[in-house]
């Protein structure tokens, strides 16, 4: 899935997925900035670290 930016496809930052599906991608994925870099974090990953996640923890904390 090509980033609108026209970079490289998202990979997780937690566990390393790839999206299967662009459009699904692009609604179900966490998107943040850590570093002035852009973070993507999967549905899984998402899921299980939402607390942190709202709570804007760098994801080294998790």
């Amino acid at each position: 899935m090509p980033d609108p930016a026209g970079g490289t496809p998202p990979v997780c930052a937690v566990c390393g997925a790839t999206p299967e599906d662009e459009v699904r991608a692009r609604i179900a994925w966490t998107r943040g900035t850590e570093a002035g870099r852009d973070v993507w974090t999967c549905t899984a990953c998402s899921r299980e670290h939402l607390r942190s996640i709202e709570g804007k923890l760098d994801s080294a904390w998790w």
